[in-house]
């Protein structure tokens, strides 16, 4: 992810890359639904968000109880995180009270990009090169910016609401374009999301997406670099677990977040944003993200 300073400005690559006209069917493709994706799970806004304390409903005694020391662990760790967790067998939810705050979405919104264009490319709306693959598997392996780039360019086009329009009908319902000194409007690094709206992408990921284009994705989030290996990571290689990290230094600090899945057949999905204002660095928001997942998921 880039590191912002004072003034956000687009990378020379940003502002290189000729447009290309999106495809009409962008919308179809966000809505897609397959038949085939997995049924025996709660989709995502089916279940409502619970802000509760002790036993939690949809949840075991021992994830409750992690649940507990994870907010009491919170508590304690600089500046403001949000995060919900999910158990897509029981159909258990549950965010803190911080999980609906709009932080800056880093580059977990890189995770959005590439669900957008296998959906797209699935319907036929666009062909996806093979230079098109090797740029969105090095966005997600490694978060190189100027890979998600020359897709936003190529893929956004003309319409420049395509991506964002997609990103909302994939369960992103609050994120939100922010306003930038250039031409560039929305532009992939300058928007803001919640936990609640990263929760909601997962989910369908996990359920929405072809079952081809979905194993696809996560085997790239399980095979991210080793740099990326913080985060939802924390739930242990037994767990097998996959990611999307971000992370940037704003105009109001440093933001960390992590978004991902872990356990047999991808069971729990975590979402983390770690908004450290004044109170801290990325190593500090990168241990408060690694350890809430470890906290959560370590052993189950």
């Amino acid at each position: 992810m880039r590191l912002w300073s004072l003034v956000r400005q687009p990378s020379p690559a940003t502002r290189s890359v000729p447009r290309v006209a999106a495809s009409a069917c962008v919308l179809a493709a966000a809505a897609i639904l397959i038949p085939s994706a997995p049924t025996l799970l709660p989709n995502a806004a089916a279940v409502p968000l619970a802000h509760t304390s002790g036993c939690l409903a949809g949840f075991d005694c021992d994830m409750s109880n992690r649940i507990t020391q994870v907010d009491q662990y919170l508590s304690g760790r600089p500046g403001v995180t949000g995060y919900v967790v999910r158990d897509r067998v029981s159909g258990g939810v549950y965010a803190n009270a911080n999980a609906e705050n709009a932080v800056w979405t880093a580059s977990t919104i890189k995770l959005a990009i590439a669900e957008d264009l296998l959906n797209r490319a699935r319907i036929g709306a666009i062909t996806l090169t093979p230079e098109d693959r090797g740029a969105m598997e090095l966005m997600l392996a490694t978060s190189n910016d100027q890979a998600a780039d020359r897709l936003w360019m190529k893929y956004g086009g003309l319409d420049r609401m395509a991506f964002n329009n997609a990103f909302r009908a994939n369960g992103m319902n609050t994120l939100v374009p922010q306003p930038t000194t250039t031409a560039l409007f929305p532009d992939w690094s300058f928007q803001k999301c919640t936990a609640a709206d990263l929760d909601r992408l997962m989910d369908n990921i996990l359920t929405r997406m072809h079952p081809d284009d979905r194993a696809y994705l996560l085997d790239r989030m399980r095979a991210v670099d080793s740099n990326q290996h913080w985060g939802v990571w924390g739930a242990g290689q037994q767990m097998r677990p996959g990611l999307k990290n971000g992370w940037s230094d704003e105009q109001g600090g440093w933001v960390v977040n992590s978004v991902g899945f872990a356990g047999p057949g991808e069971r729990y999905t975590l979402a983390i944003m770690t908004s450290l204002g004044e109170g801290g660095v990325f190593t500090d928001g990168a241990e408060t993200d690694t350890k809430v997942a470890e906290m959560l998921f370590a052993g189950r």
